[in-house]
């Protein structure tokens, strides 16, 4: 009930300062998601469209079309009518990794990008036992043992095998990697003692921290993360410049008037400034990141999008 009377005042002021598109929407907007139905993207769309439809005052349907890295969707936005009434979710893939790895007809310029949802740090894990105790002794075993040390990840060029390949670069070092089927199977690996570390998504690490599985050495982004407040970043702990996130946010196709560009970007500062909001978000493993405009959250994705491709393209190489 509190969400819905904060949502609503909230709401009173966003639709005030979004008169210029006071005609939308009127109907139901659908939004698709690359993943599966219970996943991270799935649950974080599920919490902010379901805020969002209190505020634009029409339901809001998630759609899945999982597969191909989330490509299928991606295709799906970028190919909709420009009507406002067809979003989706996506990541920094579309701007590189998906024409890499996909070999997907659809360009950067397919998209409107609209504003970011939530991200997720990646956190490094080893063995509670045989593991290092902290970020400063693993990089000091790293650098005096190239190669020797194993990491395992999800796959070959995801998020988790990208971090890995940046962060042996920024050291100036080597690890052996040791890929996966998924990123339960990596953890697993690092719980029992098979290889020395993992860098996972925080909503798969976080448990088995918290349960003492693995011992969690430091957090990818640039700044702590309210997911776990005392671990300190990877940056602070002796590798300055090291950043890595994994983000959701909201798209819809090229040539989306500015007007209800603006509206639905709104709408999501509005509702992800909720506490309530964000404490769902929170519980589910991600953190609330919107940025004040479209033209802010476009500069990001970019920038993102291009430096992840560009760990992607060595990761390739190192396999």
């Amino acid at each position: 009930m509190k969400t819905r009377l904060l949502i609503g005042a909230l709401g009173a002021v966003f639709a005030i300062g979004s008169a210029q598109a006071s005609g939308y929407p009127d109907r139901t907007i659908k939004v698709l998601v690359g993943y599966s139905a219970g996943g991270a993207g799935d649950t974080i769309a599920r919490i902010v469209t379901g805020a969002m439809s209190q505020v634009l005052g029409q339901p809001i349907v998630v759609e899945n079309k999982a597969g191909a890295g989330s490509s299928i969707a991606s295709n799906a936005i970028a190919t909709a009518p420009k009507d406002g009434y067809t979003l989706g979710l996506a990541t920094g893939n579309i701007y590189g990794v998906d024409q890499l790895v996909y070999k997907v007809s659809y360009k950067p310029e397919d998209f409107t990008p609209i504003n970011r949802l939530a991200s997720y740090p990646l956190i490094l894990a080893v063995n509670p036992e045989k593991g290092p105790k902290t970020f400063q002794a693993f990089m000091a075993k790293a650098k005096a043992n190239p190669g020797t040390m194993f990491y395992s990840t999800s796959g070959i060029a995801g998020s988790p095998h990208t971090s890995s390949v940046m962060l042996q670069d920024l050291m100036g070092t080597e690890f052996t990697h040791v890929p996966f089927k998924g990123g339960k199977g990596a953890l697993l690996a690092v719980a029992a003692g098979d290889v020395d570390f993992s860098m996972g998504t925080a909503p798969s690490v976080l448990p088995l921290g918290r349960g003492d599985k693995v011992r969690m050495l430091a957090v990818s982004t640039a700044e702590r993360s309210q997911l776990a407040p005392n671990l300190p970043t990877i940056s602070e702990s002796g590798l300055p410049g090291f950043e890595f996130s994994f983000w959701f946010g909201l798209f819809g196709p090229a040539g989306l008037a500015p007007d209800v560009t603006q509206k639905l970007a709104d709408a999501v500062a509005v509702v992800l400034n909720d506490p309530e909001v964000q404490k769902r978000l929170i519980a589910a493993g991600s953190e609330a990141g919107p940025f004040a405009s479209p033209a802010q959250f476009e500069a990001f994705a970019r920038k993102n999008g291009a430096q992840v491709l560009e760990g992607v393209k060595k990761a390739q190489a190192v396999k």
